[in-house]
């Protein structure tokens, strides 16, 4: 199973940016998947992730902002960034569930496997 991860790169604060990670294998939609971001020095961080039913979860500073969505048909889940900080400046990573499961969604052990993950910085 591989996650490849795009989309990142360099933008001012205020801006848009939209994350994609593309999952090969078949039954994608068996499968809840999310989004982490781990800057410089610090812990891992759940940013959001959508379930195999499509219900979504968000850490609380990114509501608003961010919307994580799925498109099955092409194996891949989005994270549509919006209004960018630059306390957004992370590595962003996408990450699976193991299949036909949902839960303890804020919690890096949760996932089974994860992608290389794409560079997101913001400049203020």
């Amino acid at each position: 199973v591989q996650l490849q991860a795009s989309g990142g790169g360099l933008v001012q604060a205020g801006s848009s940016l939209r994350l994609s990670c593309a999952a090969s294998g078949r039954t994608f939609s068996r499968y809840t998947m999310g989004w982490f971001r781990q800057a410089p020095g610090k812990e891992r961080e759940f940013v959001a992730a959508i379930s195999l039913n499509d219900n979504t979860y968000y850490t609380d500073s990114v509501k608003g902002r961010f919307t994580i969505s799925r498109d099955n048909a092409k194996n891949t889940v989005y994270l549509q960034m919006n209004s960018l900080k630059a306390e957004d400046t992370a590595v962003y990573l996408c990450a699976r569930q193991p299949p036909n499961y949902s839960g303890n969604h804020r919690y890096p052990g949760a996932y089974a496997s994860w992608g290389q993950g794409t560079q997101v910085t913001v400049s203020s």
